[in-house]
């Protein structure tokens, strides 16, 4: 029915209702809010962990290259050295030192007077025996003074008999008082003093006499003649005021001494009575024997020696003063050494010291040395053939320093 137009009333349009229609997610569930945001986290922890562990990555990276390093340079610090192992040596039954043979008496002989050599009777390499003339010499002045003094005796003399009778005659005559008492007295003294004036004049006699003795020149002892150091016609000074000069140089050999300086580490072979052998280079096989007579009872401090004497028989001169000798002495008891290179030694205020290995680190123990044969040196204590002695060892080396050694050994086995 079509409503009029006067009674037409509008008629509200109907409200339209608009449906949103669910679309459904790509895994089947409906998307909600939360969701996102959590999505959100779960992408933001993700990226920092991821920042996180790329920072650890780099600090422990640098951290483990740092302790490398670190080690690496430790390492690099340790120094590395050479070993040595002592070699044993046999049993020390004797040292064998060298020495000089020296004439038992040697002595140079001088003129004890003045004047001109007449003649000599023996030149070098002779042998002479105690009290022969080796020598004559031409004294004039000492001549003419021994007649002028025994000139002044006789005077000397015949003054004392004068004075003698005087005094005699001058005691008697007192007595009857012919003469005085004071005149008596000065007659006495008078005999004293002539008596003293002769004396005097035999006593310069005598001097002179002695001196005229010394033209003639003797042996002092049996031995050889070493030097001549004069000729005929030489002049001949023995004053005091000119250094003189010898005529001849004697030496006795028919025993021989030497002078042997004996390490301090065996010092007990020096016993007095101990016997000692001597070889010679020029006698080779050939072996003398002699007999040590005296020690020195005190340590040189500068060479840290004991100074023995040694005599040797030497009846028929085969030996001769001034020879190089090796003087063979015995020990009392066997010593065991070692032997190491002579540069392992180490020269400190402590003393002498080695440089040993044990357990990585380094030890600095004290020695003795015994012999020195150049390359290498004796040791006779402070070490023990399973010792590692440190070769060339450097100035920094100290007592507790790990060290590294090499794969090689000198002096010995590597072990």
């Amino acid at each position: 029915m079509t409503p009029s137009k006067g009674n037409m009333t509008s008629t509200p349009a109907p409200e339209t209702v608009e449906v949103q229609t669910m679309q459904p997610s790509p895994d089947g569930f409906r998307s909600r809010p939360g969701a996102r945001r959590r999505t959100a986290i779960l992408v933001t922890t993700a990226a920092l962990a991821v920042v996180a562990l790329v920072i650890y990555s780099g600090i422990h990276s640098r951290a483990v290259t740092e302790a490398r390093l670190v080690q690496r340079t430790e390492q690099a610090a340790i120094p590395t050295v050479d070993l040595a192992f002592p070699r044993e040596g046999a049993p020390t039954q004797e040292i064998v030192l060298p020495g000089n043979t020296q004439a038992f008496s040697d002595s140079p002989i001088y003129a004890r007077t003045s004047g001109y050599l007449k003649r000599w009777c023996f030149d070098i390499g002779a042998h002479v025996k105690k009290g022969q003339l080796l020598a004559e010499i031409e004294t004039p002045e000492v001549d003419q003074q021994l007649l002028q003094a025994r000139a002044d005796l006789d005077t000397a003399q015949a003054n004392l008999n004068i004075a003698k009778i005087t005094a005699s005659r001058w005691q008697d005559l007192v007595s009857t008082g012919s003469v005085s008492q004071q005149e008596t007295d000065q007659a006495v003294n008078n005999l004293s003093a002539v008596k003293a004036a002769a004396e005097s004049s035999a006593a310069n006699v005598r001097r002179l006499e002695q001196l005229q003795s010394f033209e003639k020149v003797y042996a002092p002892f049996d031995g050889i003649i070493t030097a001549r150091n004069t000729d005929i016609g030489a002049l001949i000074d023995a004053g005091a005021s000119t250094q003189p000069r010898e005529l001849f140089h004697m030496a006795a050999i028919r025993t021989l001494r030497l002078y042997v300086a004996v390490p301090e580490v065996y010092s007990r072979a020096a016993r007095s009575g101990a016997p000692a052998t001597l070889t010679l280079d020029e006698f080779p096989g050939q072996a003398f024997h002699g007999t040590l007579v005296r020690n020195a009872n005190s340590i040189d401090i500068a060479s840290r020696t004991l100074l023995v004497e040694v005599d040797v028989d030497n009846p028929t001169g085969q030996l001769l003063p001034g020879a190089y000798v090796f003087v063979h002495l015995k020990l009392p008891d066997e010593t065991r050494s070692v032997t190491i290179p002579s540069n392992a030694l180490i020269f400190r205020k402590e003393g002498l010291q080695v440089g040993l290995v044990r357990n990585g680190k380094a030890e600095l123990v004290a020695v003795k040395i015994g012999r020195d044969y150049g390359n290498t040196v004796e040791i006779v204590s402070g070490l023990q053939p399973t010792d590692a002695v440190i070769v060339d060892p450097s100035d920094s080396l100290v007592a507790g320093m790990p060290v590294r050694f090499s794969n090689k050994a000198a002096g010995g086995s590597g072990r």
